[in-house]
């Protein structure tokens, strides 16, 4: 059996900076809010006009009366309408994969690159990982930030690393066999693939530290992953248009995710009135770039559903907390009147006896009425049992359908649809 990393120990990359006193790292974030604000005026035309009216923030707290930026703000100035760099000044590009249309287009200077490696590093030292382990990347590389964002950190943390990206199953469980990684970063939905395909000799493996993220997940999930596979499995975050992986992460403590409160400035918001909200409650996480160069984002509304916590972590770091994403503002199902996430129902499903972990939503409608289906597998699956606590769960009536095992669509490393939403069709 692996050798787990102890949890009790959660070291840090920077600890004069991770641990800084709150009254120090709000004056920084502060002085920092106010040089993006200025960039933005002199840099982004589009910005300096949404922000005529608007005078410079002299406290946080005015941070909130400032306007949200969208994802749709970044399609309508596509492809570098947003940018405060020339392009001679850039080293990189990004893009979302533009399946609901244009893509999303980030840039990053040379020390935004600096940067956003610093971030990562944190996130894996924290994590577990040490100098000299080596990381099987399984994120994609190319314009998806997830691979190259992990790979640079991963250096920076004095990481070997495994520049594997998505996909061919059958040779990273080769690779994985054969080059005796102590950490991995994939999906946890391919965590899962992994450990499935591995079988009994999941626990045997190298791997020691998994450092999760792209898609939501529950910590029902993380405790297959982690019996399954026998490591510690944390949950990373990260989005593109704020700089990719990296914004936050769990520590070793597995106790929320600390964002990186030097780089990124945090808030949570109603999801319909765009107030904000106090520290503890459920709503839109909204934040404020205080770094970028590039690429500097305002109040970006991310769309992500979690709440915060600024009490220092178990080993004293002062940077906000943010518990693991509950759902999604922007993307969440409405059936009948009521609000359904695919984690709800993940987290409803794996306390249930003999069910996998593999599941899909279809949602259907015949004239005016929505009906959901929720395809599970595993032959010996009572369907009355889950359809009862389905409908306990989510308030609503749905039907189960049992299928073969392998039915269900896998995850090959990236990010896994759990909705097929027929109505939209």
């Amino acid at each position: 059996m692996p050798q787990f990393y102890s949890r009790a120990m959660s070291e840090m990359f920077q600890p004069e900076i991770e641990s800084m006193p709150r009254p120090e790292l709000e004056a920084l974030q502060l002085e920092r809010l106010q040089s993006t604000v200025s960039r933005l005026r002199t840099n982004v035309p589009v910005m300096a006009e949404r922000l005529t009216n608007h005078a410079d923030p002299t406290s946080l707290s005015d941070l909130a009366s400032f306007p949200f930026l969208r994802k749709a703000d970044l399609r309508d100035n596509y492809p570098f309408g947003l940018f405060a760099e020339p392009r001679s000044n850039l080293a990189r590009v990004h893009a979302s994969s533009g399946t609901t249309g244009k893509p999303t287009v980030v840039g990053y200077t040379a020390d935004d690159l600096s940067i956003w490696s610093d971030c990562v590093a944190r996130n894996l030292i924290g994590a577990g990982c040490r100098p000299g382990d080596m990381l099987h990347n399984a994120y994609g590389y190319g314009l998806f930030t997830g691979g190259l964002g992990l790979h640079q950190g991963a250096e920076r943390a004095g990481m070997i690393v495994v520049p594997v990206s998505g996909g061919n199953t059958e040779r990273q469980l080769m690779l994985i066999d054969d080059f005796a990684p102590e950490a991995i970063c994939c999906t946890p939905s391919f965590a899962l693939t992994l450990a499935e395909r591995l079988g009994a000799s999941a626990r045997d493996s190298s791997l020691r530290v998994g450092v999760l993220g792209a898609e939501p997940w529950t910590d029902t999930m993380r405790d297959e992953i982690e019996e399954r596979l026998g490591i510690t499995a944390v949950n990373i975050y990260g989005l593109s248009e704020v700089i990719g992986p990296g914004v936050s992460c769990e520590t070793a403590h597995q106790d929320g995710l600390v964002i990186a409160e030097d780089h990124f400035l945090p808030e949570i918001v109603h999801p319909e009135t765009g107030d904000v909200l106090d520290d503890g409650e459920v709503g839109v996480l909204v934040l404020t770039s205080l770094t970028k160069q590039a690429f500097p984002v305002l109040r970006y509304w991310t769309g992500d559903l979690c709440s915060l916590t600024r009490e220092p972590d178990p080993d004293g770091r002062t940077h906000a907390r943010m518990s693991a994403l509950v759902g999604r503002s922007d993307d969440m199902l409405v059936i009948r009147g009521v609000n359904v996430y695919p984690s709800q129902v993940e987290h409803t499903l794996l306390g249930v006896e003999g069910v996998s972990p593999h599941f899909q939503l279809v949602v259907t409608r015949d004239g005016t009425l929505d009906s959901l289906q929720v395809r599970v597998e595993g032959s010996c699956v009572d369907t009355n049992e889950v359809e009862a606590k389905l409908v306990s769960s989510l308030g609503i009536s749905v039907t189960v359908v049992a299928e073969a095992d392998g039915a269900v669509p896998r995850s090959e490393g990236g990010k896994l649809n759990r909705v097929d939403d027929q109505r939209l069709l």
